[in-house]
């Protein structure tokens, strides 16, 4: 299968910010679990295992890129399909740890000892993410790729965890009430049951596209 110059450009896009979206996520994994932990958010720790998630899903979305620009009926490789493989068991980890340790500091009456990093990893998540999901959205678009506008959405779901994670923290900043954070930690568990599933879906024989 051969490609034109400007189907190229697109798959370079699409490579490319898959790439950024693995880097991007190290990075902001590192600074919201220590953050998390600093400030005793379980919804902050929960958001930067998911980041750290979200990159082993990356590196099989580059791997998947590589894939359909070489030949799209190809097959998945191993790699490809044991890092969704990994990424479903991995969501369904975090979302079993965040329903544990939420239910316990609603018991207990736990409270955060401060959200305001929180607020200002979110808003740059939510920023981010945005942008990049509109550039994976162009270019699966421009490539008819339904394989590149899944990873589209993979990476809306990471979107609708940053606006969890800065929800919670503004209301809990205005109400003072420590439970507002656990349940900002149950619905980001129950994010990623969601995308648990998708994987499980994604990793079938059948299934040649990451959807």
């Amino acid at each position: 299968m051969t490609f034109n110059n400007r189907e190229k450009h697109f798959f370079k896009l699409a490579y490319g910010l898959a790439v950024f979206t693995i880097v991007y996520n190290i990075i902001e994994g590192l600074f919201a679990l220590y953050f998390g932990y600093e400030d005793e958010s379980v919804t902050l720790f929960g958001f930067g295992v998911d980041s750290f998630i979200e990159v082993i899903s990356g590196m099989g979305i580059a791997h998947m890129v590589r894939r359909i620009k070489r030949n799209e009926n190809h097959k998945r490789g191993h790699f490809e399909r044991k890092a969704i493989r990994v990424t479903g068991t991995a969501f369904f980890l975090l979302a079993g740890g965040l329903v544990f340790v939420s239910i316990f500091n609603i018991i207990v009456g736990h409270k955060p000892q401060a959200t305001f990093w929180s607020v200002i990893i979110s808003v740059i998540s939510i920023v981010v993410m945005w942008v990049v999901i509109l550039g994976k959205k162009r270019a699966g678009e421009k490539l008819h790729s339904e394989a590149i506008l899944a990873d589209a959405y993979c990476t809306l779901m990471c979107h609708y965890m940053s606006i969890v994670l800065l929800l919670s923290s503004v209301i809990y900043e205005i109400s003072g009430l420590g439970f507002i954070d656990s349940l900002g930690g149950l619905v980001l568990a129950w994010l990623a049951v969601k995308e648990g599933k998708r994987c499980y879906r994604m990793v079938k024989p059948e299934n040649k596209y990451v959807y």
